[in-house]
C-alpha cells in the first residue's frame, strides 16, 4: 500500500520463512512467549512495538510460527484497541498534515498529501468494517479527526 502512488520501485524486503514450525535453534517455549506479550502489553507497547521487542531483544522470528495465533490475538481484550493502530497512526498523519495547511495554504505538494493519506484511511477503513474489526457506521471525518 505504501507505495501505490509513487512511481518508484521500493526497496526489496526479505521472505517470510517457509516453514510453519520454529527453526531448530530457537529456545522458548509458546507458554513462556504468551508470558512475554502479556507483560510487554501491560507496560503499554503496542502490537508493532511489542512484535520489535519480541525480535530484538529475545531473538523472536515469528510470533505466529512459535504460539500458533498472531500477535495480536495474543493479547488480553483490555489491551486491544477500539481503532487499529495502522489506521490510527495515517489519521493522525492525516490531522498534522491538515493542521500544516491551515498554517500554509499554499502548500500544493502537502495538500496533494493529505488527499493521498485520506484515501488510505478510507480505503483501510473499508476493509476493516468489512472483516468486522470496526464497527460498520464507523467513519473517517478530518474536523473530528483534527480534535484528537
Amino acid at each position: 500500500m505504501a507505495r501505490l502512488y509513487s512511481g518508484k520501485r521500493g526497496s526489496s524486503g526479505s521472505t517470510r520463512p517457509v516453514s510453519r514450525r520454529p527453526p531448530s535453534w530457537f529456545k522458548y517455549e509458546p507458554e513462556e512467549i504468551d508470558a512475554l506479550v502479556l507483560k510487554l502489553s501491560k507496560e503499554g507497547n503496542p502490537p508493532s512495538i511489542i512484535g520489535q521487542i519480541l525480535r530484538d531483544r529475545y531473538g523472536v522470528p515469528l510470533v505466529s510460527q512459535i504460539a500458533g495465533k498472531r500477535l495480536a490475538h495474543l493479547l488480553p481484550p483490555d489491551a486491544r484497541q477500539s481503532i487499529p493502530e495502522d489506521l490510527e497512526v495515517l489519521v493522525k498523519k492525516a490531522t498534522s498534515a491538515a493542521r500544516h495547511l491551515e498554517k500554509n495554504r499554499k502548500d500544493y505538494p502537502n495538500k496533494r498529501d493529505l488527499a493521498l493519506i485520506e484515501s488510505k484511511i478510507h480505503r483501510l477503513a473499508s476493509y476493516y468494517r468489512a472483516i468486522g474489526r470496526l464497527p460498520k457506521e464507523w467513519q473517517y471525518k478530518p474536523v473530528a479527526a483534527s480534535l484528537r
